[in-house]
């Protein structure tokens, strides 16, 4: 043993162990590590640990391993995403070559990169005759194809995800060993001999068609509704140029008007209906391949009615681009019936919503729907952030790291969780409704989930403040410590902690939504919060108004009309022709309601305002079928170019601003009743809102020399509010913050928890379970 360690000791040279942390494992990195090492003349090893990869180079020569640690930043795999690189001095052992070592086991922490589309170079082998590949619809490389929906347990090697099931062919896996090949360790290798293949069922029997994925195409073609599986579950498609198949489908989801979402076999096949600025084909085009939202050219009947855009992505997985080659355009909508999660199995019922199954052998281990952004100011802004997206990490900053594990729960509608460890929050995909019993099941599934994969063990979990939420009584039942942070000031942290703010830097947080439980009691959503991660005070807020019916309310926008028509003249309900289609004992109870104040809750919700000038511009359903549904036709309506504005009124309350907006209702009224159009008064309705957010911003800087102002909460997913809001701050010197990696609406909540618990650790407080 002695003579060993004697004999490494006069071994010249040089040699040094890294660590590279980050988005390093499933995305190609191991074998850019060998081929770099290689280039450079080094020996070594590299290797999955359960904290990244780790690297062992050496130099028979004095080496400072600089260009290599260089190369290793600059020329990374495109899918890597490095957050840390940390290197020592070793021991020279004198290797005699550069070895992909097996995965060291332990504890783990490492990220894992989203499902990624189909590259070019396997999307061009798929296409090639004389590839042994070619029309292989799971083709895949280092570079591409499925990653989180296929992983079960991290280090990311494929025993630990649903291709453990599938044996390498020979030709395969000489490719997976081949260091100069781009499937060198591809966890989803797979060709026709070995790998995952389609089969197409008709629904109701179970019986096999022939003819696989051409034949899908012509049955789509006939007005077929079809479940195809994808990567992070199935899609119901058809043809949307069909009305008798888009009536079909939206009867089997039980969806009268909600949008459907497109898939276009290229730009080409998209332009004729929409239009599409260079950075909207930039978000189409990129290996994440969202839904986005897109303007619309030429509307098709039954996609998104009474909207101005149409929601269309491209081809992500193979089949995907196989399917298409025949059908330039289908409709692709989450296989879910109504407000429940996407279907990954075919035993989950899938047969119940279609005609026929384009389905395949290899299991999702966590379903993701697609997620879903629009453009604002050459930047992205997510309506829904899931497949493609997550679960990349948010780093936290320095001043708030803790050695402590934290999971966050959300809210209730529209939930993510989030998870803390070692500097770096990672949050879920979006899980929907947790009021929807499947829903809550998918919730408990990805608090398993993402708890086993990163081994979270949490210190403490977070909370809304709402008493009654589901995620308030399932972090009770943990037996943890409980930490409770309010709706609207979780929101703002959001925005905090994904811009790196110091926990000291205060800011005006501008937090617009349709509800969130308020330290009062009362229901707030029109808030203008004054803090810093560590606390807040309601600087301004909106006029409590009453909610008559309570959550019927949210529903049906002609009652909020109506609560804030109680302060004016009833007279102008005799001319109200927005009231022609809702039942007159309806109103008649209604109207009882707020008289006697009863079942009228109060409420300071800016979606609600939206839903009132909704009803009283005409646009308005006499009930919303899905969220935001009145204030989205709304938006869609404000194409006027007038910049003017309706008053408002700014008063000072006994702990905040108040404010009303009474006389932008009675100006409001009196428009429809001179004939304006919906247009002019719902841009004229948007130009107000963003002057009531600049007009509060100036009173914050002039009395408190505040210059940031933070906009979160589902109300700035209007691109249009968002736009002129932040134009008219930027114009008046404001620096402005809103959610770009994440979402504004309550998805963001659970990121902002994390913040909230990460403050309260720093500030030494106590933490009793």
């Amino acid at each position: 043993m002695n003579a060993k360690k004697r004999s490494l000791k006069s071994l010249p040279g040089s040699a040094t162990r890294i660590i590279v942390f980050g988005v390093v494992q499933g995305v190609g990195f191991r074998p850019f590590i060998f081929r770099l090492a290689q280039r450079f003349g080094y020996k070594g090893w590299v290797k999955n640990i359960g904290s990244g990869v780790e690297i062992h180079i050496e130099s028979p020569r004095p080496a400072d391993f600089g260009a290599f640690l260089k190369a290793v930043q600059n020329e990374k795999p495109p899918l890597a995403r490095i957050e840390q690189v940390t290197s020592r001095r070793a021991p020279f052992l004198g290797r005699e070559d550069f070895q992909v070592q097996k995965t060291e086991q332990g504890e783990s922490f490492v990220f894992i990169s989203p499902d990624i589309s189909v590259c070019e170079n396997c999307r061009r082998e798929m296409n090639d005759r004389r590839d042994r590949r070619f029309r292989y619809p799971f083709i895949n490389c280092t570079d591409c194809g499925p990653r989180y929906t296929i992983v079960k347990a991290l280090p990311y090697d494929r025993p630990q995800t649903t291709m453990a099931g599938f044996k390498m062919c020979s030709l395969c896996a000489a490719e997976y060993h081949d260091p100069s090949d781009r499937r060198y360790h591809a966890q989803p290798i797979a060709c026709p001999t070995c790998g995952p293949w389609v089969t197409l069922r008709h629904a109701k029997t179970g019986k096999d068609v022939a003819g696989g994925i051409p034949r899908a195409a012509d049955l789509i073609k006939k007005g077929k509704i079809l479940a195809v599986k994808g990567l992070g579950g199935f899609h119901l498609v058809c043809d949307p140029l069909n009305p008798q198949a888009v009536l079909k489908l939206r009867k089997i989801k039980d969806r009268r008007t909600k949008p459907l979402a497109l898939m276009a076999r290229d730009l080409g096949a998209l332009e004729k209906y929409v239009h599409c600025s260079s950075e909207e084909k930039k978000l189409l085009l990129s290996p994440f391949r969202p839904i986005v939202l897109l303007k619309k050219k030429n509307d098709i009947q039954g996609i998104a009615p009474h909207l101005d855009e149409i929601g269309i992505m491209l081809p992500y997985a193979p089949l995907h681009d196989l399917l298409l080659e025949n059908v330039p355009l289908v409709v692709a909508t989450s296989s879910n019936q109504k407000d429940s999660p996407i279907m990954k199995d075919e035993q989950e019922g899938i047969g119940r919503l279609c005609d026929y199954i384009l389905g395949h052998n290899r299991p999702i281990q966590m379903r993701a729907d697609d997620s879903v952004v629009k453009e604002v100011r050459s930047r992205p802004l997510f309506v829904r952030r899931a497949r493609g997206y997550v679960p990349y990490p948010q780093k936290v900053p320095r001043q708030l790291q803790s050695s402590h594990h934290i999971l966050a729960l959300g809210g209730e509608l529209k939930d993510t969780i989030s998870i803390y460890k070692n500097g770096y929050v990672v949050t879920s995909q979006f899980l929907g409704d947790l009021d929807e019993y499947q829903n809550h099941l998918y919730f408990e599934e990805t608090v398993r989930h993402l708890g086993q994969l990163f081994e979270v063990r949490p210190f403490c979990v977070v909370s809304d403040l709402h008493p009654d939420f589901h995620t308030t009584r399932y972090a009770q039942k943990l037996g943890i410590r409980h930490l409770q942070v309010q709706h609207h000031y979780a929101h703002v942290l959001a925005v905090l902690l994904e811009h790196g703010l110091s926990p000291k830097t205060k800011v005006l947080g501008v937090a617009w939504d349709g509800y969130g439980y308020g330290q009062d009691g009362t229901a707030w959503g029109g808030e203008f919060l004054l803090g810093d991660l560590q606390g807040f005070e309601r600087f301004a807020h909106f006029e409590y108004i009453p909610l008559p019916g309570g959550d019927l309310a949210a529903k049906q926008p002609w009652r909020m009309a109506l609560a804030y028509l109680q302060k004016m003249d009833p007279g102008m309900l005799q001319k109200a022709d927005w009231l022609n289609n809702v039942d007159p004992k309806k109103i008649s109870g209604v109207l009882a309601m707020l008289e006697k104040g009863i079942q009228s809750p109060l409420s300071s919700s800016c979606g609600r305002l939206f839903d009132a000038v909704s009803a009283l511009s005409g646009l308005a359903p006499p009930e919303n079928e899905f969220e935001a549904e009145a204030a989205m036709r709304l938006e869609a309506a404000a194409v006027s170019r007038t910049a003017a504005v309706y008053p408002y009124k700014i008063s000072s309350g006994k702990t905040a601003f108040q404010i009303s907006f009474t006389e932008m209702i009675g100006n409001i009224i009196k428009d429809r009743e001179r004939g304006t159009g919906p247009s002019v008064i719902s841009t004229k309705f948007h130009n107000s809102l963003a002057r009531v957010i600049l007009d509060v911003a100036g009173r914050a800087r002039q009395s408190l020399g505040i210059s940031t102002v933070a906009l979160s909460g589902g109300v700035f997913l209007n691109k249009k509010l968002l736009g002129r809001a932040m134009s008219l701050l930027e114009g008046e010197g404001f620096r402005v913050l809103r959610p770009v990696n994440y979402s504004p609406n309550d998805e963001s909540l659970s990121l902002g928890q994390i913040a909230y618990a990460l403050a309260r650790l720093k500030a030494g407080e106590s933490l009793i379970p």
